[in-house]
C-alpha cells in the first residue's frame, strides 16, 4: 500500500482520473488487471496483444487512475461497438435469444475496467466508467461481467446497467458471464 507524506494512505480525491496512453502503459495496466482479476503471466501476455489491437479501433479511448506519485491503480478502456469484433460475435447469439441483439448497435462497449484491490471500494471504478462513458457519442453502453453477485456487478447496476443476456459462455473462460447494458449518460 502506498503511503503519502505524514504516513497517510491515499484518499479517493488523491487519485486522479484522466486520459491514459494505454499503449505506452499497457504493462502497468495489465499488472493492475492481473492482481484484480487473478491472471497468470501467460494470460497477461495474451491480453497484452488484445489490448494493443483494440487500441487501433476507431474511437478507442482509455482513462487511468493515478496516485500523486504517478502509480497507475486503475484503468478503463472502451470503444464504439463493432459487430465484427470477437466479443460481439460471441455475445450476439445470446443477445439475439434474449431479444436484445439491437444493443450491439449504437453502443459504447466497456472493454476492460479494473482497479487495484488496495484501491477498490473508494469510488475509483465509478469515476472511471462514468467519465469514459460521458465522452461517448453513442446513446448507450454495454459490457460483460462475470455472472456472480460481485461488487463490480453491484456497481454496474447502481449506474443503470441491467442484464441483457446471461449466462454467456466465452471460450476458455472458466465462469459464465452476463452481458449488461445501460442508457447514457449513466445514473449518478
Amino acid at each position: 500500500m502506498l503511503h503519502l507524506p505524514g504516513g497517510r494512505t491515499p484518499e479517493p480525491e488523491d487519485v486522479v482520473v484522466g486520459p491514459l496512453d494505454l499503449a505506452a502503459r499497457v504493462d502497468e495496466a495489465l499488472a493492475v488487471q492481473a492482481v484484480a482479476f487473478g491472471l497468470t503471466d501467460e494470460e497477461v501476455g495474451v491480453r497484452r496483444h488484445i489490448v494493443l489491437r483494440h487500441l487501433k479501433s476507431p474511437g478507442a479511448r482509455a482513462l487511468g487512475a493515478t496516485t500523486p506519485s504517478g502509480r497507475l491503480v486503475g484503468f478503463v478502456y472502451g470503444m464504439p461497438n463493432d459487430r465484427t469484433h470477437w466479443w460481439s460475435t460471441v455475445v450476439q447469439p445470446y443477445l439475439r435469444a434474449a431479444g436484445h441483439e439491437d444493443w450491439l448497435d449504437d453502443s459504447f462497449v466497456i472493454t476492460e475496467l479494473h482497479v487495484h484491490p488496495d484501491y477498490q471500494n473508494r469510488g475509483i471504478g465509478r469515476r472511471l466508467i462514468t467519465t469514459i462513458t460521458d465522452g461517448a457519442a453513442e446513446p448507450r453502453s454495454i459490457l460483460s461481467a462475470i455472472d456472480t453477485d460481485s461488487p463490480a456487478r453491484a456497481l454496474y447496476r447502481s449506474l443503470g446497467y441491467g442484464d441483457l443476456a446471461r449466462p454467456v459462455l466465452f471460450p476458455s473462460a472458466p465462469s459464465p458471464y452476463a452481458v449488461m447494458g445501460a442508457p447514457l449518460p449513466l445514473r449518478r
